[in-house]
């Protein structure tokens, strides 16, 4: 009897040592337990986001081609739920969306980052940084934009990976009154990004930057709130801007190529299988191929629409852009002096063809 009921203690702890095994970790076998639920041929669903509501939107037409993509490379075993503005019109939204995984990819700006402890990515933000959408690519696709991907991952432990850039075109002054200089801003209330580096640049040009949401600027435009607005020809378009008393006048200053960025956490990502990480990449590369040319086709488009609709616009190349790049090229070596990014700048100023 004895004998019995020691082998039954021994088989009972056996058991509890093998469910101690099993459970140990806790979160931190999450990762792996992913992986083999992946490798087990489990679903994967993932939602993607953007804060515009346009269906027109090259970021809405962007997102719709990467569910296009990976769910027929992988034969539906990744299924996506795409959200155009649907889980948040501010980018702050999407990104905490995307900390609590409620959302699993999220196309954003850059300019959050600052705030939780990578200032480097503002040089994004600087402007006349880029001289065309070729140099934008240039540098982006290459050494540069290799290298900030690096920075991002280190600086937020991983918690955040730039899957791929984005664009949001190039961006113009539209206001109350055409201008050709700097000068002809002085005094001028002017709604800009959040960004630093883009106030200095603007308060360079003697106007005052101004803080409005972006689903609020309509109306401050129309009710005289701004004298002026900076955005690209899509955006304005897209949100009638350019039919505001304020927002008559489009002055091609081209002063900011914009880089959005195709985000997810990173540790997600690196839970997956190799064979899901595959389709992830290849929807991936298809979608930016797909995003940059809906920005590079609709610039044209969104430029005539607006014509047609009766804002009249001074072409770039009656600007005094040397005017303007005076003001910007010192913000861009103090950002640099100050970032320790001297080297990334000149990654920047190499990649121009």
């Amino acid at each position: 009897m004895k004998k019995r009921l020691a082998l039954l203690l021994a088989g009972i702890l056996a058991a509890a040592s093998l469910v101690s095994c099993g459970s140990a970790g806790g979160s931190g076998s999450s990762a792996a337990d992913k992986a083999s639920s992946a490798d087990s041929g489990a679903k994967l669903n993932l939602i993607i986001a953007s804060n515009q509501t346009s269906e027109e939107n090259p970021y809405s037409l962007g997102m719709d081609k990467f569910k296009e993509v990976v769910e027929e490379k992988s034969g539906g075993k990744i299924s996506v739920t795409v959200h155009k503005g649907t889980l948040g019109e501010n980018e702050s939204e999407l990104v905490e969306k995307l900390e609590m995984g409620a959302a699993n990819m999220i196309v954003v700006s850059p300019g959050f980052m600052t705030g939780i402890g990578v200032p480097e990515v503002d040089i994004f933000s600087l402007n006349y940084l880029f001289k065309s959408f070729e140099h934008w690519e240039a540098a982006l696709d290459g050494e540069f934009g290799a290298r900030m991907k690096e920075v991002v991952k280190e600086k937020t432990g991983n918690n955040f990976r730039i899957l791929s850039y984005w664009s949001s075109s190039v961006r113009d002054y539209y206001g109350k009154k055409p201008i050709k200089t700097p000068a002809d801003l002085k005094g001028m209330t002017i709604r800009t990004q959040s960004s630093k580096v883009q106030q200095d640049f603007w308060k360079g040009c003697g106007a005052v930057p101004t803080s409005v949401a972006w689903g609020e600027l309509y109306q401050a435009l129309q009710q005289g709130v701004v004298d002026s607005a900076e955005n690209d020809y899509t955006s304005l378009m897209l949100k009638d801007h350019h039919k505001t008393e304020n927002g008559h006048y489009i002055c091609e200053t081209h002063h900011d190529y914009t880089t959005r960025l195709l985000l997810m956490n990173g540790n997600f990502y690196d839970s997956l299988s190799e064979e899901q990480k595959g389709w992830i990449d290849e929807a991936v590369e298809a979608c930016t191929k797909e995003e940059r040319e809906v920005v590079y086709r609709m610039f044209k488009e969104s430029k005539e629409k607006v014509i047609a609709d009766g804002a009249e616009v001074t072409p770039f190349e009656e600007m005094d852009i040397d005017a303007f790049r005076a003001i910007a090229i010192p913000i861009q070596d103090s950002f640099a002096e100050d970032n320790n990014m001297k080297a990334e700048l000149e990654m920047v100023r190499k990649a121009e063809k």
